[in-house]
Formats: structure tokens, sequence, C-alpha cells
């Protein structure tokens, strides 16, 4: 279904990675599977960490209900672009692990 991205991303957070199922928390629908490094929050969401889907748009919202989740900003510490989410916008659920040795 997916294979993890292995980078200095990675590398630079503790080598540990996980599959995340991100939902819509007011509809409870599916927005994507992400592939979150380190411990922490989710805070914000690297574009080029989506697994299932690949967004272009200036804000990330539900397909459902259109409730906006997130805006697309670029992460200046690392020239990413990254979608910065509201407070209490997604659930996630932890899909499988990984860590890099």
């Amino acid at each position: 279904m997916y294979t993890f991205k292995k980078d200095s991303y990675q590398k630079t957070r503790g080598g540990t990675s996980r599959v995340l199922n991100i939902t819509c928390d007011k509809c409870d629908t599916h927005i994507a599977y992400y592939q979150k490094d380190g411990p922490g929050i989710l805070k914000l969401m690297y574009v080029d960490r989506f697994i299932d889907t690949n967004p272009t748009q200036d804000e990330l919202s539900c397909t459902s209900c259109g409730t906006i989740l997130g805006r697309k900003i670029t992460y200046k510490k690392e020239d990413r672009p990254a979608y910065r989410l509201f407070a209490g916008a997604v659930a996630k659920k932890i899909i499988s692990q990984h860590k890099i040795q």
C-alpha cells in the first residue's frame, strides 16, 4: 500500500516514522494517509509526506463538509511547502510505525 520515505528529514527527527490516517474531525471523512517523522503533535503536514494524495491548493479542506483544515505555507527553516493545521481540525490514527537503524 505504501513505502516509508527514508531521507535526511527522517534521520534528523530521530529515525522514527508513523503512517497516520488523517480524517476531518467534524464529519470523520478520510483526508489522507500521511507519514509523520519524529515525536510530537501534528501541527504541520509537509506536502512531500502525503502518501495517497498530492495536494496543490492553498487550503487543505474536507471534501465532504467543506471545512477548512489548514493553510499552505513555506516552512522557512527547511524551505519546504507544508500545511499549517488549525487546532482541532483533524483527527489521526496510527496505521503503522517504522524505525530506521
